[in-house]
């Protein structure tokens, strides 16, 4: 069971979006498709998209976002759109959409959960022991994702959660998440999988603490601005601490030497996003007064991400897809160490699609930094596990 068919990836580089549009579905088009997934570039003509994608898809379900960079099976692209569609014959999908995230309330994302989770039930085709996925896109400006994330993960109970926060290159002036015909802003999509075939969540990063701890002193912990840390202006304090100048405070220095708070032993990654007039430092991730934050010390991002690779294909066997949310900052990185080749050549050697994003969902967290993912195998788990 489960042949390289039953998940079909496309990309396209076309800057114009119907004929954008066309190439994709072109692409990824066939009889049985359960799901199209979509992440394509802000620069595009949205509404001409949207109706385009409507028109060319019909009835078959299709969710998506922007991005601040796709990945494809050529690897890092920028500008361009990219996707994937699941087959009926090894997938069974549902996909929901909540809006209004200002508002969110956790009895609503309880029961929006609950309900995708029975019309995925009444789906199922069989009773055998599926593995099962969720998959979340959100608007990465809507400041949501950790009240979100929490209450979804809780109410899929062991039901693995792995997403992105949708972006807009490095503009961080509009996101949009696409469900039923539209994008739409202020919103969550949740894509519901199960599948007989082999499936891994994992997540990977290249930072760890270091030893020097400093504390937020002002924060304004809703909009993540941090003002003060240990008692000095935010950016004049992040400065001294990185060793440069505040003048010198721009995206490749962040995504160099961002911060990491430690939870219950673990490192989580808090990423800047950027600074502003005031020298107030803004995150992408929860940030508030009296937290300790230790400046975080870089490893090898490409090596990192091997071994993850390779660590999971020992569980699902080769995979026919790594299903991807690879946090911006990495990006930068790697745009920044001349390793866009190396680390492209490595995702289409893994089939990874997915994209880059303004913040990571992993088991009902919200992270910075890292590389979140769902691996996919091409044989079943129980022909997996026999062959063990």
């Amino acid at each position: 069971m489960g042949t390289e068919e039953s998940i079909r990836r496309g990309h396209t580089c076309s800057l114009d979006a119907r004929v954008a549009a066309r190439e994709f579905h072109a692409a990824v088009a066939h009889d049985d498709m359960a799901l199209v997934l979509f992440f394509c570039s802000s620069t595009y003509d949205l509404d001409a998209l949207a109706v385009e994608m409507g028109t060319l898809f019909g009835n078959t379900p299709v969710v998506g976002c922007t991005t601040a960079g796709e990945i494809g099976p050529a690897g890092y692209r920028q500008d361009t759109l990219t996707g994937l569609s699941f087959s009926s014959n090894d997938f069974t999908c549902i996909a929901g959409c909540l809006d209004d995230l200002e508002h969110f309330e956790m009895r609503r994302g309880q029961a929006f959960v609950e309900d995708l989770l029975m019309r995925l039930l009444q789906k199922l085709p069989d009773s055998a022991e599926r593995q099962n996925f969720a998959f979340q896109m959100i608007d990465g400006l809507s400041v949501r994702e950790e009240p979100v994330t929490r209450v979804f993960q809780h109410a899929l109970g062991s039901i693995p959660l792995v997403g992105g926060s949708a972006g807009d290159g490095l503009e961080f002036k509009q996101t949009r998440i696409y469900f039923d015909g539209r994008f739409r802003q202020n919103a969550a999509v949740l894509v519901l999988v199960s599948t007989l075939l082999p499936v891994r969540a994992f997540k990977t990063q290249h930072f760890s603490a270091d030893q020097q701890r400093v504390v937020v002193t002002a924060a304004d912990a809703v909009h993540r601005v941090v003002a003060e840390i240990d008692g000095r202006p935010a950016a004049e304090a992040y400065a001294a601490l990185t060793g440069v100048s505040r003048d010198n405070l721009d995206p490749q220095r962040f995504a160099s030497a961002p911060m990491l708070v430690l939870i219950g032993g673990e490192g989580y990654v808090r990423s800047i996003s950027n600074v502003d007039d005031r020298g107030a430092l803004h995150f992408f991730c929860a940030i508030d007064e009296g937290m300790v934050l230790r400046l975080a010390k870089r490893g090898d991002l490409l090596d990192s991400l091997q071994r993850s690779f390779e660590a999971v294909a020992a569980e699902v066997g080769s995979p026919q897809l790594i299903l991807g949310c690879d946090c911006v900052l990495r990006r930068v990185e790697v745009l920044n160490d001349g390793l866009v080749e190396a680390v492209s050549a490595l995702m289409a050697r893994h089939n990874v699609v997915g994209f880059a994003t303004y913040g990571e969902q992993f088991h009902g967290v919200h992270v910075n930094q890292t590389f979140t993912g769902i691996a996919i195998g091409r044989s079943s788990a129980v022909e997996i596990l026999g062959h063990g």
